[in-house]
This record gives structure tokens, C-alpha cells and sequence, in this order.
């Protein structure tokens, strides 16, 4: 889908004259071997480039207008070596307009007990010089993420990667264009939003064209073409019988893939990275697009049902987030609940577009009846999803602000057959358990539509959020439901006063 290797972090140290050229040569050495050890680790998904130490305003302003102009910059990495006095960064701070994580390390990992003297001191400074550091970017009330550790440990290593995802999945954004295939489904409320807000705060655009436009498009589609796609079908799905050729329904199979074929020309055409379509407008279609929404989201395409940008723009960005990762993203709504006091459940699903990246198992072609919408019967892509550690999340719009809600959930295999639901889906548990998870989702706001996540963590969407500077809310095992109703509470007031 896309190479997060073409991206790349700045590695940027900070220093001061004041300890002459030795030092400042030890300095440059030093963050040249920390730049190209990350750079080669297998954890890091961008490269990791050594920028030249800043010892002035000049620099520190000159390096931060050049991260923001750098196409395949997708955000800064800073470390104090020394100590670098903080006012120098205030102009450089200000202008800087690409994402920022503060690496608070240090070159040697242990303290020479026998050999240390104030020329090692003098040099290894940064346990004062990164709380210089971080006071002027709190006084400045800038979004950053700190990662505290030694430069070779794992688990710093594994926190540059959840940032550097989350950057690489807000760059993606920047720029990015979603397209309504029709209106918002009629009266519903959460899928709707302010659409010029949203392309002031994240920074995509999302525009609607008529059904019609989609058509003409589709109707191009040439049956040389449709032919290779339902090749394409056969080798890698199994396949219901009425389906395939000399089937009585493999003119609908044929249609299913007209269809598909239409929609990717037309989003490759517009350069658009995601859509949106409802079942109450598909004039001059046959049937509801079913497995070309879940085919193109499986080739990294946002999409939401209903009309719901703001989903599909999220799902775009967790599939970037994600790229390379085990596991999938989709598209998810929690459709309906298990509640067994012993094993309580949520069956996730949707009418039919589930992304095959989840799937668990063999995934059946198949066609069924839908109930809504008047078309003809859609063909889909029927599955189970794998257990295991999941997230769902969403983003609403407050009216004064975007919220980002996240719930850590655990995924579950099948128990019983469920054979006659024709549709992909998966079962899970909300974190901390059924009732507490619903009813703080339910307090929240949180939206029906999801991005459902085998691969990303909390801490993916958390560093995401605070690059958009929205507000982030999370469920999870330590939630207990008083505490986060004042936390909301509490929210609302930051952000009111925040304004």
C-alpha cells in the first residue's frame, strides 16, 4: 500500500558554544552514531536522518523552516547532548510545523564509576540539558511525545516506532482528499460533522460527487477487464457455485466487479485516498457496493458507510499507521451484543463492507439478499476475524472540538456456527469489561462506526491525536466509570477554556 521507507525523522541535537570544538565535535559524533543505530534497527519503519548539531537561534530557526518545507520529513527528533539554553529554540519552536518527539537519552548508557570526571560531565549533559528542553516546549504549550531510555533499548526503540507510525499516518493526511459518493444517511447525526473544520484541524478535504459521476465511470469499464477481475475472484476466494460461470447469478458477479473496477478508476483519477457511499443514493447502480469497499480497503483505501467521512479518513490513516504490521484495519460498527453474564459479547460486523485485512481463514465470495435499499442483491465477502488483542476507535465532532475515543477490546474466535449470517464479522470483549466499556463509550459520545485495529495500540492513536491536537479519551482495563465521567468533565472545561 505505501513504503513508510521513503519517509524520514530528523535527528536534531542541541548544544550551545560555550564548550568550544572539542566538545562540540564529541557532540556531533555521538548523535551520528545514536542517528545511524536507529536508522538501521529493524523497529524503525522511516529513515532516521542525522541533521548537524544546533548551537543558535539561527540554526535551530534555519533547521525547523527546513523540516517544515522537506516533502518526505514527517516529523523532528530532538535531543539535548548538552545543555542548550532554552530561549535559543523559542523562534525555531514556534515556526515549526512538523511533529516533534523530545528523546530524552544519553550516549553512554552507564555512569564510568572509576574514570568520570567533569570533562565527561561537561559532555554528558543531558539529564539537565533535555529538562531545559522540555521546560520552554511546556511553557510554550506545544504537543510533543517524550520517550525517556537509552538509546538501544528495545522499548525506546518501540516508542520511536509508535510515534514515527502516528507521523507517518498525519503526514498521509496532510493534503488528502475523500470523496461522498452521495449525501450523509438521512436524520443520522454522528456520521455528519463540520467538514471545514476538519480540513482546518487534520488537514484533508472531503467533497461530494453524485452518484452520476460514479457511473458514467463504472459504465467505462470494458469486459476484457471485468474478465481478469473475476479471475482474480476465483483464484483467491472460495467461491459460491451460483456464482461462478454458467452460474444462474454470475451476471451479479460480473456487475460486482464492474463496479469495482469503476470505483478504483475513479479514485485513482481524483487522487482521492478514501470514500464514502449510502444505500440511499445508488441511482443508476445495480447493487451496493459490497466486496469492491471491502477490496479497496484492503489496498489501503479509507472508507466509512452512511456518509461517514470522518471514519473513512480514520481508516486511511490507521491503514498507513499499520502498513507492514501483522495483522489488518477496518471499517466496524458494533452491530449487536451477546449478554451472557458468564461470557458477554459484541458482534462487530457491518451490512457488507469489512476489510479482508482482519480476516481469519478461508473468505467466501458469496451473494445474499440485503434488506435495505432497494437494489439488487449485493455479492460480499464473508469471514470470521482472528482473536486477540483489537482497538476500536472514533472520532466525533463536539461542536467545539474533535474528540478521539479509543477501546481497548479482546477479540475472541467464533464459539458457535453462525451460518446463516451473511456477512464478515467479528466478536469481542470491551475492555475493562461489557458494561463499564459500553457505558463509557455511551458517555463519550463514542460513534457506531469504527476503525477496528489488529495491529495499532492506544498509544498509536494517542500520538496521533496529540499531532492533530484533539482531544483523545481512553477505555481500557483501568477505566472505572466515575473517574471517567469527570474526566470528561474536565475535558470539557480545558477546552472551553482552551479556545
Amino acid at each position: 500500500m505505501i513504503n513508510l521507507k521513503q519517509f524520514e525523522a530528523w535527528f536534531i541535537t542541541g548544544s550551545q558554544h560555550l564548550y568550544g570544538e572539542e566538545t562540540l565535535r564529541q557532540v556531533a559524533e555521538h548523535s551520528m552514531q545514536i542517528a545511524k543505530a536507529l536508522n538501521d534497527a529493524p523497529q524503525i519503519p522511516v529513515k532516521i536522518i542525522f541533521k548537524p548539531v544546533v548551537k543558535s537561534p539561527e540554526e535551530i530557526y534555519q533547521i525547523c523552516q527546513e523540516a517544515n518545507t522537506a516533502e518526505n520529513c514527517i516529523g523532528v527528533i530532538a535531543w539535548m547532548h548538552t545543555f542548550s539554553p532554552a530561549k535559543m529554540w523559542i523562534g525555531g519552536l514556534k515556526v515549526l510545523q512538523k511533529p516533534l518527539l523530545h528523546l530524552h537519552t544519553q550516549f553512554n548508557r552507564d555512569i564510568p564509576w572509576s574514570t568520570i570526571d567533569m570533562d565527561f560531565m561537561n559532555l554528558n549533559q543531558s539529564a539537565h540539558g533535555d529538562r531545559e528542553f522540555g521546560f520552554i516546549m511546556s511553557r510554550m504549550r506545544l504537543n510533543r511525545k517524550v520517550v525517556v531510555g537509552h538509546w538501544q533499548d528495545n522499548e525506546v526503540r518501540e516508542g520511536l516506532n509508535t510515534w514515527l507510525r502516528a507521523a507517518a499516518g498525519w503526514n498521509d493526511m496532510q493534503g488528502a482528499k475523500f470523496v461522498r459518493f452521495g449525501d450523509n444517511m438521512r436524520y443520522v447525526a454522528v456520521t455528519d460533522g463540520d467538514k471545514v473544520e476538519a480540513e482546518i484541524k487534520f488537514g484533508y478535504s472531503v467533497n461530494t460527487h453524485g452518484i452520476g459521476d460514479l457511473v458514467a465511470v463504472i459504465n467505462q469499464t470494458s469486459d476484457a477487464a471485468i474478465d481478469q477481475l473475476i479471475k482474480e475472484y476465483e483464484a483467491r476466494y472460495v467461491m459460491t457455485k451460483s456464482l461462478v460461470k454458467g452460474g444462474d447469478q454470475h451476471a451479479s458477479l460480473r456487475e460486482a466487479a464492474k463496479i469495482e473496477i469503476g470505483m478504483r478508476a475513479f479514485l485513482q483519477d481524483g487522487n482521492y485516498k478514501g470514500y464514502t457511499d449510502t444505500f440511499e443514493d445508488l441511482h443508476g447502480m445495480a447493487q451496493l457496493p459490497g466486496i469492491a469497499s471491502q477490496r479497496l480497503m484492503a489496498e489501503g483505501y479509507g472508507f466509512g458507510g452512511e456518509g461517514d467521512w470522518k471514519t473513512a479518513a480514520l481508516v486511511r490513516a490507521m491503514k498507513v499507521m499499520g502498513t507492514g504490521l501483522k495483522g489488518g484495519n477496518s471499517f466496524m460498527e458494533d452491530y449487536t451484543y451477546h449478554f451472557d453474564p458468564a461470557n458477554s459479547l459484541v458482534l462487530g460486523s457491518h451490512m457488507l463492507e469489512i476489510c479482508e485485512s482482519i480476516a481469519d481463514g478461508p473468505v467466501k465470495c458469496d451473494i445474499q439478499p440485503l434488506g435495505i435499499g432497494g437494489k439488487a442483491d449485493p455479492v460480499r465477502l464473508i469471514f470470521n476475524a482472528a482473536g486477540g488483542p483489537a482497538l476500536n476507535a472514533s472520532i466525533v465532532d463536539m461542536g467545539n472540538r474533535f474528540r478521539m475515543l479509543v477501546n481497548n477490546v479482546d477479540a475472541v474466535a467464533a464459539t458457535e456456527d453462525i451460518p446463516k449470517l451473511p456477512v464478515a464479522r467479528v466478536l469481542w470483549k470491551p475492555q475493562p469489561d461489557m458494561k463499564t466499556g459500553c457505558a463509557a463509550w455511551i458517555y463519550a459520545g463514542g460513534a457506531h462506526h469504527t476503525g477496528y485495529s489488529q495491529n495499532l495500540t492506544a498509544e498509536h492513536m494517542t500520538d496521533f491525536a496529540d499531532m492533530a491536537g484533539i482531544e483523545t479519551v481512553i477505555i481500557d482495563k483501568n477505566t472505572n466509570l466515575n473517574q471517567f465521567r469527570n474526566e470528561l468533565r474536565w475535558n470539557e472545561v480545558y477546552y472551553q477554556l482552551n479556545k
